[in-house]
């Protein structure tokens, strides 16, 4: 549609899951708005399956739909890149120049990942036997390779946070072990985890469970690693430590890349620190524009960047703005809530569920489910109900378990 113009009522930039949920929170609450959300992609993508197709479990095509399909028929899709931001007019202008007007904004574009911040590494993306399951055109690859491999070295790595989903680059990691372990060439894969980070999960209620799998599988963990650069011709891959650089040889290796806030917000009115839109952390609102909202990945809330944080942030947002609109206090209040479904190994997961500094916020109670240790019902949720979840309910405005919470 043509946005010269245009003005909305509320604009939503971004149509991946916390956008579409937003707008789908919105419209269930106030069915009159006039919604308008700019997206470019012609595809929507079910990211959090992308785990599952590295290891064997799901086919690519069960995690990607037509954007037409998922987008609402309530809202008036955009289908343009933004560029800029101008607050002060109310104003989001687009690759081509035009611009849309709007009353509220809510951001939802979103994190960049930086492949090229990793020398060498874009140049051999999908070969060499270079992967990552954090792009859907390589997780099938990384099947490919883990069924391939039978000796040699494998490492997986993970950047600086913030990520998104902060687990996957293990969860890649275990599901081929797990693989390696089933078909009995385990013993001749050394398997590294090359970690920038100091520990290996950031809520140390789960780490034991996960050290278990660590000793099981026997793999090295190197922490405090950062990758700087991969030669895919040579199989060489390249860490900055504690003490230098050095360098690895490698048969096989997963990379998470590192990831930054989308060039268009850091360089926005709207970035606050490391370029991230900045929110108020338990409201969701833009700390210097009222008018403003922002949720998912490209917010500067300190919580895990993760599909089940945006689920709950959406009605917060959703409940929030609505009351602003109409001059209102605002009412919902998000404790952090993200979760993180580690799947240790094929057939059983371990369930973190957290908030704000580490807080467990588990949704079902320990009988029932125990998120600190590896289960079967964990791994049934995360294969068979949470994909369902995703399409039928968060994207169409069933909020499941996602309640917002009050404030004061």
């Amino acid at each position: 549609m043509a946005a010269d113009n245009s003005e909305f009522e509320v604009v939503i930039v971004g149509g991946g899951a916390a956008g579409i949920a937003t707008a789908a929170s919105l419209h269930k609450r106030e069915p009159s708005l006039k919604i308008a959300i700019i997206e470019p992609s012609g595809k929507h993508y079910y990211q959090p399956g992308w785990t599952m197709v590295g290891g064997g479990v799901f086919d690519s095509g069960q995690t990607v739909r037509d954007m037409a399909s998922v987008m609402p028929d309530y809202v008036s899709w955009i289908r343009q890149s933004v560029t800029a931001f101008e607050p002060d007019t109310n104003e989001v202008v687009l690759a081509d120049g035009s611009r849309v007007k709007y009353i509220f904004l809510v951001v939802a574009a979103g994190i960049k990942l930086d492949w090229d911040a990793v020398e060498g590494l874009s140049d051999t993306l999908g070969r060499n036997g270079v992967t990552s399951n954090y792009r859907f055109d390589l997780a099938p690859y990384t099947w490919q390779l883990v069924q391939e491999l039978r000796s040699g070295r494998a490492l997986f790595t993970q950047p600086p946070m913030p990520i998104k989903c902060a687990g996957a680059p293990q969860k890649a990691m275990y599901l081929s072990c797990s693989e390696w372990e089933r078909r009995g060439v385990l013993s001749d894969i050394e398997v590294e985890f090359h970690n920038a980070g100091g520990v290996l999960f950031g809520v140390a209620d789960y780490v034991p469970a996960l050290m278990e799998y660590v000793a099981r599988y026997g793999i090295s963990l190197d922490l405090n690693e950062r990758l700087t650069a991969v030669d895919g011709g040579a199989k060489t891959a390249t860490f900055e430590t504690e003490n230098g650089s050095k360098t690895v040889d490698f048969d096989m290796l997963h990379v998470c890349p590192p990831q930054t806030a989308p060039d268009f917000i850091r360089s926005s009115p709207l970035a606050g620190e490391g370029g991230w839109v900045e929110v108020d952390q338990e409201t969701l609102r833009h700390k210097r524009f009222d008018n403003i909202f922002a949720l998912g990945d490209c917010c500067s809330a300190p919580n895990a960047k993760t599909a089940a944080a945006a689920r709950k942030q959406a009605p917060i947002v959703a409940t929030n703005l609505l009351a602003a609109i109409l001059e209102k206090p605002l009412p919902s209040k998000y404790d952090g809530y993200g979760s993180c479904p580690l799947t240790v190994e094929r057939g059983k997961i371990v369930l973190a569920e957290f908030g704000y500094r580490g807080k467990l916020l588990p949704s079902f109670p320990d009988w029932a489910l125990d998120g600190r240790k590896p289960t079967r019902r964990a791994w049934v949720l995360k294969a068979d109900i949470l994909p369902k979840i995703y399409w039928e309910a968060m994207l169409k405005g069933r909020e499941w378990l996602v309640k917002p919470g009050k404030l004061g």
